[in-house]
């Protein structure tokens, strides 16, 4: 007699609802909104120095102050994402955002003005820590890194203000400000009805500051880091000083230099859901390894100053699709890794970190150019960065079991 016992199948993993799309789509727009708010200042530099007299220190100090503020307000901005939710914090921080923007019109004619408006103006970047508790908790964990991934595009607002402001300021001065302002205006009215937390969220009752420093105390926050500052930090730091490297040692003029350097951005961008999806259908960290180990081999073959073109441009296309895939991947090992109250004080911690690790290489390159006319060594230094993580997230994140 056959006594075997037929086992029914496993269940199905539950889908994503229709309403997880909807506040995907919601949330990476209003990370791509305020990340160019955030960053309108930056194109418009040029102009602010030569009409308020500033030196290039200056020039790079009203540069800095809206991202360092930015990069840092994420702490707190993924704090009270877990206390109050993304309902709230997403529309209340669209809606601040209008502020400091409307008021560069006034400000424009003094520096220390600009500086204010700056610093207020780092609200727009702390966005970014608002979104991932969002996306992580209505998505089930076998479709969290592509959409996670989704709403990392959300990065390319940069982009966006970095060729549309100069362009809509042709038009008039104050336009590119009073353009940004009506988007911010409609978005916020939109998202206080379209977004809503899921359902059941366990919401925690300790304090701020508690709440931070458990983060702080887990050891994965800083792990995760070190990958991020590598990882996203690296499209940072090219982001900022890619144009400089073109223009100096390829001797490009500022245009086709900017065109280049828009291009990197671009694959970044696009690779960045790339990693997440990937990241769904094995191991984040072998992921995150493996595109830190291309990202590596492209500095190497960069440190030999191979000709732009096509040497130099493909290798330094394919870096940037490796770290765009790594920015993607270490997120959805975010995901995996942190409790779910804990994922926005977690993220505020990794995204600032990974933001502020893009401050350091440029400062390299620049010191090392200009005490040995070359860029090699920098690059080898970045190649021994990017190897060290690659070697980091395989031999121990990968021993990080999935949740779920």
């Amino acid at each position: 007699m056959d006594t075997a016992v037929k086992q029914s199948p496993a269940p199905a993993a539950p889908a994503a609802s229709g309403a997880a799309y909807r506040n995907l789509v919601m949330a990476t727009i209003g990370f791509g909104l305020t990340f160019w708010a955030w960053n309108l200042i930056a194109p418009m530099s040029a102009d602010y120095k030569d009409r308020l007299g500033l030196s290039s220190f200056q020039q790079s100090l009203l540069v800095a102050v809206p991202v360092l503020v930015g990069s840092l307000g994420r702490i707190p901005a993924g704090a009270l994402t877990d206390k109050y939710g993304a309902r709230l914090m997403f529309p209340l921080t669209a809606a601040l955002t209008i502020v400091p923007v409307l008021l560069l019109i006034p400000a424009k004619d003094s520096y220390g003005a600009m500086l204010t408006v700056g610093f207020l103006l780092g609200l727009g970047g702390t966005t970014f820590a608002i979104g991932i508790p969002l996306v992580n908790s209505w998505f089930p964990p076998a479709e969290r890194g592509l959409a996670l991934g989704v709403f990392g595009m959300g990065m390319g607002g940069v982009a966006l203000s970095g060729y549309f402001t100069p362009r809509i300021a042709k038009h008039g001065d104050n336009l590119p400000f009073l353009v940004v302002a009506g988007a911010l205006v409609v978005y916020a009215a939109l998202t206080a009805v379209l977004i809503n937390d899921r359902p059941g969220r366990q919401v925690p009752t300790d304090t701020l500051a508690h709440r931070l420093g458990a983060a702080g105390r887990l050891r994965v926050t800083w792990e995760l880091s070190a990958l991020y500052a590598i990882g996203f930090g690296g499209i940072v730091a090219f982001g900022v000083y890619l144009p400089t490297y073109l223009k100096t040692w390829y001797e490009l003029s500022p245009t086709d230099a900017g065109t280049k350097a828009a291009g990197f951005a671009l694959v970044t961008v696009i690779f960045r859901p790339i990693g997440g999806w990937l990241s769904d259908r094995m191991h984040p960290a072998l992921v995150s390894s493996a595109a830190l180990g291309v990202a590596a081999l492209m500095a190497i073959v960069q440190a030999f100053d191979p000709k732009l073109m096509p040497g130099g441009t493909i290798a330094l296309l394919i870096m940037a699709a490796g770290l765009g895939t790594a920015s993607g991947s270490v997120f959805a090992l975010v995901s995996q890794v942190t409790p779910q109250t804990k994922v926005g004080s977690v993220t505020g911690i990794v995204g600032a970190m990974g933001e502020l690790g893009g401050f350091v290489p440029p400062l390299v390159m620049g010191a090392i150019y200009s005490a040995k006319g070359s860029y090699s060594i920098g690059f080898m230094l970045l190649s021994d960065l990017a190897l060290a993580g690659c070697v980091y997230a395989y031999g121990r994140m990968r021993t990080i079991q999935r949740d779920g």
